[in-house]
């Protein structure tokens, strides 16, 4: 149980963080050194982030169905514990328990250490020989798993689909009524119809696994021929593959919220908003200039103020200022430059200021 909390817990951050992680390393060997390289924001910078993301997000996905896999192998069932195939009938499931009670037996431990041990390893192989050798128990050992051994008002097919019905309605009721309220307030847009889609066909394919006398064709033609002919897997169980695949829907869920915002439609409003801070930025802009104007005319009547009544000083001033001008502007004339340059050449070296330069 930690091991799943920590598993949903670890997409809120993980993904994000090697992403950042995985996408240093890259431009580390592909770039070469003193090469620019594409800066945050970018186009180039944005593609290689959303595909690095893309991929780790796959692999982790693979990863935690990976871990719920290794963790059901832990726990083991009971035709591992009596290593004995999953077709085995009645008569060899007791050969087998007495074979294995001869040899595990507690009042064969030495020490009460090894004592202690034994006698829980023996009744754990008894539970196992009680169930498989009842085939109503067996039956709904095989799909809700060992929690039919705490069943206790349950004694016939019927009492037990009943009951394991009961576990399995909440985690469906809740999940869509969790899903059905983030979609109120604007989560889970994107992808939508393959989550309700998915959940429906999990629910399907719960239902009919628990509710048959047989099992699941999935597991029967597809899962279990795979496992024991290309892997050194044991079979799987209707229980254990109703866990992964419950595992497998909701870490889908997960992972299709984290590739969301990769994939979603960028809004029009977010457009129009930008569109609307731009005229805001001009406005203020054109505000600046009107005040810096208003300010440039209050200081030149200062500077204007001592010949203000002053019709002589002020022609006087206005001469300066053109002269100024039309001398400022000769000057920054290429032509005028070069000319002012060529004479220069001409003068005499040593030649007093104002004599004439020699003909050429």
């Amino acid at each position: 149980m930690s091991s799943s909390i920590l598993s949903y817990v670890g997409w809120t951050f993980l993904p994000n963080l090697v992403t950042g992680w995985v996408q240093s390393i890259y431009y580390g060997i592909t770039i070469r050194a003193g090469d620019p390289k594409p800066q945050p924001g970018t186009p180039r910078y944005i593609k290689h982030r959303q595909r690095i993301h893309i991929a780790v997000i796959l692999i982790y996905l693979l990863y935690t169905i990976y871990e719920a896999d290794y963790t059901l192998r832990q726990e083991g069932d009971f035709y591992q514990d009596l290593d004995l195939p999953v077709d085995v009938d009645e008569k060899k499931v007791k050969a087998r328990f007495r074979r294995l009670a001869a040899i595990y037996h507690p009042d064969k431990a030495v020490n009460p250490e090894e004592h202690a041990n034994a006698e829980i390893y023996f009744v754990k192989l008894k539970s196992a020989q009680d169930t498989l050798t009842d085939t109503t128990r067996r039956w709904a050992y095989e799909r809700f798993g060992p929690d039919v051994l705490t069943w206790q008002h349950a004694s016939s097919i019927r009492d037990y689909i009943l009951v394991g019905l009961q576990t399995v309605a909440p985690l469906y009721g809740g999940s869509i009524a969790i899903m059905i309220l983030l979609g109120l307030f604007g989560y889970l847009q994107w992808g939508r119809y393959w989550r309700y889609l998915i959940f429906a066909c999990l629910a399907l394919v719960e239902y009919h696994t628990l509710t048959r006398p047989y099992w699941s064709p999935i597991l029967t033609k597809v899962v279990n021929p795979f496992l024991t002919t290309f892997t050194s897997h044991p079979p799987i169980l209707p229980f254990q593959f109703l866990a992964l695949a419950h595992k497998a829907t909701f870490t889908f869920f997960i992972a299709l919220g984290q590739l969301s915002p990769l994939f979603a439609p960028q809004d029009r409003p977010a457009t129009n908003s930008s569109a609307t801070l731009d005229d805001q930025h001009l406005e203020r802009l054109e505000q600046m200039a009107q005040s810096s104007e208003i300010e440039t005319q209050r200081l030149l009547a200062l500077e204007m103020a001592p010949i203000a009544g002053d019709e002589a000083g002020q022609n006087d001033l206005k001469g300066r200022v053109r002269e100024w001008l039309v001398q400022n502007t000769i000057r920054a004339d290429p032509e005028v430059r070069d000319a002012m340059g060529r004479a220069m050449a001409k003068r005499r070296v040593g030649a007093p200021s104002g004599a004439r330069p020699i003909a050429i």
